[in-house]
């Protein structure tokens, strides 16, 4: 079975002759998972290769990165538009900001259903849920205090409320 993977950032364009890129992020743990995690490239989940990081130059906004095996420009032209995977662990936090979870039913832990989740919103401090059920709609935080699991076979995020939560 292929290992999951999450995207984190998408390649956008060239810069400078010694095949450097540059990377929109696409995920809040960007800075830590560019760094520390196997990354993979490609088009969309399913047809991803191999790829690693050889320097990442600059600092902010302007940081340039190059990859093993892309020396020149032309190579680091055939990246832009591929999305950059990174290898998912156990209980990462990126897996419960994934948009496979958009759909899913959320149950409180006593089971009661508070709806489906619609959006998920990156805010500074910490990711919210949004949920609708019916014309409400709740916007619970993704923390793990509040966010016991998910179960992708019933499509189901069980989560612990605390009072005046919900």
């Amino acid at each position: 079975m292929p290992k999951k993977v999450h995207p984190i950032a998408k390649i956008t364009r060239v810069s400078g002759r010694r095949g450097e890129v540059r990377l929109l992020p696409l995920s809040r743990y960007f800075d830590e998972y560019i760094e520390t995690r196997d990354l993979r490239i490609g088009f969309d989940m399913e047809m991803v290769r191999d790829i690693k990081l050889s320097d990442s130059i600059g600092q902010g906004k302007k940081r340039r990165f190059t990859f093993e095996g892309f020396q020149t420009r032309d190579d680091a032209e055939t990246l832009i538009g591929q999305t950059l995977f990174a290898e998912g662990r156990a209980g990462d936090n990126a897996e419960l900001i994934s948009k496979e979870l958009l759909g899913y039913s959320m149950v409180t832990k006593s089971g009661k259903v508070v709806g489906k989740l619609t959006d998920i919103l990156w805010l500074p401090s910490n990711d919210v849920y949004v949920i609708q059920n019916g014309n409400d709609e709740k916007l619970i935080p993704v923390v793990k205090e509040i966010i016991i699991g998910v179960d992708h076979l019933l499509g189901v995020i069980v989560i612990a409320p605390m009072e005046g939560l919900l």
